[in-house]
């Protein structure tokens, strides 16, 4: 994840140093909220440990099907936890995602939502974000991959490919357009379930609008041919956090 601009800080001052590769929105909507000290994330004893809870930093993965489809290197060691709506994965909590307010606040130190918030209505996703950010620690961070339609539809003109063209190969094997657009047919036909399907989609510029609208602090985003990624803090990133996802240290 490299390479852009923090065009805001948390006081809405404009600054102009040209990172990496990320743009960091730091938006302060409303009260300001408590400062974290350089150093308070992620530390050896996370505050959960701190009441007996848990002894490792926790991640919530929501809607990652099952635990065989692997987080990302970085959460090695942390402890792992499974929300789908899906009950046939296994998952520690079976919950559709639009009702994360639901649970107790402010109890993990990470979200991980991978291809996962194109399978709801835009107006749903507002619901869902707004879980994320309350389930999330003062010091927590929500990380997102979404497929990068914006991109996909120009690769589609350029290419000059129909619908049903192969795109991609994923480890589900060939992608063509109108999965990538509708969801994946074939899990669609399998499972018969329409929670499968893709109700919404991105680009970089209407996902990064989106997460800013939930007041998390700092937002890093980039994107590539196929996905876009965001990491969206809800307070200021410490530096640990920063070179945990690989981002630039202002």
């Amino acid at each position: 994840m490299r390479g852009s601009r923090l065009l805001y800080n948390e006081n809405n001052a404009a600054r102009e140093d040209v990172l990496p590769s990320h743009r960091a929105y730091g938006v302060q909507n409303g009260p300001r909220r408590r400062q974290a000290k350089a150093g308070e994330f992620f530390t050896p004893l996370p505050h959960s440990a701190q009441n007996g809870k848990r002894a490792m930093p926790a991640v919530l993965n929501v809607g990652g099907n099952n635990k065989n489809i692997l987080l990302p290197p970085i959460y090695a060691g942390w402890e792992h936890i499974l929300l789908d709506i899906d009950p046939a994965g296994k998952p520690d909590l079976t919950l559709d995602a639009r009702l994360l307010g639901t649970l107790a606040p402010a109890q993990f130190d990470a979200i991980f939502c991978s291809h996962n918030l194109e399978h709801y209505y835009r107006h749903e996703v507002v619901k869902v974000l707004r879980g994320f950010h309350h389930v999330l620690k003062p010091d927590g961070f929500a990380h997102i991959v979404v497929p990068n339609l914006w991109r996909v539809m120009r690769i589609v003109v350029e290419r000059e490919l129909d619908i049903n063209d192969f795109l991609y190969l994923s480890p589900l094997g060939p992608i063509t357009v109108c999965d990538v657009i509708y969801g994946l047919g074939k899990e669609i036909e399998r499972s018969g379930q329409d929670f499968f399907a893709h109700k919404n989609g991105f680009s970089e510029k209407s996902l990064v609008t989106l997460v800013q609208s939930m007041v998390f602090s700092q937002i890093y985003h980039h994107s590539t041919d196929l996905e876009i990624t965001a990491c969206a803090f809800k307070d200021r990133a410490s530096p640990f956090a920063m070179k945990l996802l690989g981002l630039p240290v202002p």
